[in-house]
């Protein structure tokens, strides 16, 4: 899952927010040094892209990509589905989406003390540009696929995935509209 599932589906307090993220980036960060609040927010990101991995609806998911571009569909139906959660927001809360991510927003920058270096810089540029508003727009997903393409050290044909997401949108948007259910329900009861 992307930030905007992570967070959503994170345990309810800011600092699990923070570690729900920070599941990326904790390459040289000490997990026990950390406060229990964000420890449990890593956990819960390493649960939830567990369950996530091997659920039957993403697994068919990717299948839909290229050969070129199946290894790949991960990350791309990562960032994918925080579109998807966005368009359906209100089938998965009863919070209001806008203020919701303006909460977020300023947890983030309320608790950056609690961020390693390179999780600081990205989300002062995720509140900058407002990346979990411009994930409603499909064409921003688009950009925004190009450019982890841009970031891939090796040859590849990750750029231009979008028009394979285009080509299997139904089908994508109906196996998201299954999976997310259970990836609430599984999220809601990790300890």
């Amino acid at each position: 899952m992307n930030h905007l599932a992570h967070v959503f589906l994170a345990p309810d307090s800011p600092e699990a927010r923070v570690g729900s993220i920070l599941g990326d980036f904790t390459r040289g960060v000490d997990i026990g040094e950390l406060p229990n609040a964000v420890r449990q927010g890593v956990h819960h990101h390493r649960a939830v892209d567990s369950f996530t991995d091997q659920h039957p609806d993403v697994l068919a998911s990717k299948t839909v990509f290229s050969r070129q571009r199946r290894r790949f569909a991960g990350v791309a139906l990562d960032i994918l589905y925080d579109h998807f959660l966005l368009k359906h927001w209100d089938k998965f809360s009863e919070l209001e989406r806008e203020q919701f991510i303006h909460r977020i927003y300023d947890e983030l920058q309320g608790h950056e003390h609690l961020m390693p270096a390179p999780m600081a810089k990205v989300t002062r540029r995720m509140v900058w540009h407002d990346w979990f508003g411009a994930y409603k727009d499909l064409e921003s997903i688009g950009y925004a696929l190009d450019r982890v393409a841009d970031r891939i050290r090796f040859p590849n044909s990750f750029a231009g995935i979008i028009t394979e997401i285009r080509s299997n949108h139904d089908a994508l948007e109906q196996r998201f509209l299954s999976f997310f259910p259970d990836l609430q329900k599984f999220a809601g009861d990790i300890e």
